[in-house]
């Protein structure tokens, strides 16, 4: 592995976890990773109450939005060295073939966008979810991945979604 790390995170509508894990590591692991994110089948927007914790978290929110996963299997598109889906249902789904062979795990995190309740169950459905994906990118950050063989990043990243 390298040293420089391009990462897809994704989920069906890339409205919410997918976003967020995006933004978590484009923060937290500069400069050697890079996120992005997208969905088996957009919203086409972001949910408000994602960039909400984003904002409270003091995370960037500039450039986010809800895009189709076909976009990183184009020719062009950033050579993705790892792909987590943070939902059950992209998990389960068939992906596009991605140029130069990621490494792959499933991260699922309960959706928060299908809470439904009051403004504070709903807004503490966003915050338990960042809180999931702010734990996992900081022990995925924790990795000497230059160090590790494939193998073991692999048991490494599966280890981490069952956090």
């Amino acid at each position: 592995m390298g040293s420089r790390y391009n990462i897809l995170f994704l989920c069906t509508g890339n409205s919410a976890r997918s976003i967020m894990a995006e933004a978590i590591l484009n923060r937290k692991g500069k400069p050697n990773f890079t996120a992005y994110s997208a969905g088996s089948h957009p919203t086409g927007k972001v949910r408000p109450e994602a960039l909400k914790q984003l904002e409270l978290a003091h995370l960037s929110t500039e450039g986010l939005r809800s895009k189709d996963w076909s976009e990183f299997a184009q020719p062009g598109a950033p050579r993705l060295d790892f792909v987590f889906t943070v939902c059950d249902n992209a998990a389960k789904e068939v992906c596009p073939v991605w140029p130069g062979q990621p490494m792959t795990a499933h991260w699922g995190v309960p959706d928060p966008a299908a809470v439904a309740g009051t403004p504070e169950q709903i807004e503490k459905a966003f915050r338990e979810a960042f809180m999931i994906l702010d734990r996992r990118i900081s022990l995925l950050l924790c990795l000497p991945l230059a160090s590790l063989d494939k193998l073991a990043i692999k048991k490494e990243l599966d280890r981490i979604g069952r956090q």
